[in-house]
């Protein structure tokens, strides 16, 4: 598995129906919040299994720290380590940045997904398209 930061419109638009299956299709956010004002602010990835599109997330700086956002993996590769390698790719990216705090939205199913690599909790459940999530930080090394 490979993760690459998208570099044109076809890659954009690879990690755009990666994120309309996992969101849009399968948990069923509408697609007028998955795909949002803040895409042109964004640094977008891709990750590829055998060399197909299987995983999407962005990320962006916000008032000194970085927000991870939009992680997703399609169903046939959850599980094989493809959500790890996507964040730490994230991750590796934010600290060339000189980004050193990161915080995300995590849906509260994926919070010991989160965990096991760093993150912890630091807010209450709200919910998020209708799906209940939880804040989440992370200071990087």
């Amino acid at each position: 598995m490979d993760v690459k930061i998208v570099e044109n419109d076809k890659e954009q638009e690879e990690a755009f129906q990666i994120r309309k299956t996992v969101f849009v299709k399968e948990q069923h956010v509408p697609v007028e919040e998955e795909i949002d004002k803040f895409e042109k602010d964004c640094t977008h990835f891709l990750l590829y299994d055998r060399g197909k599109p299987a995983g999407a997330g962005r990320f962006r700086i916000m008032d000194g720290y970085g927000k991870v956002e939009r992680i997703c993996i399609l169903p046939e590769v959850r599980g094989k380590g493809a959500g790890r390698r996507l964040i730490l790719a994230i991750e590796d990216f934010a600290g060339k940045q000189g980004v050193s705090k990161l915080k995300l939205n995590a849906q509260t199913h994926a919070i010991p997904f989160y965990e096991k690599l760093g993150y912890r909790v630091t807010s209450d459940e709200f919910l998020d398209a209708g799906i209940p999530h939880k804040a989440m930080e992370k200071t990087l090394k």
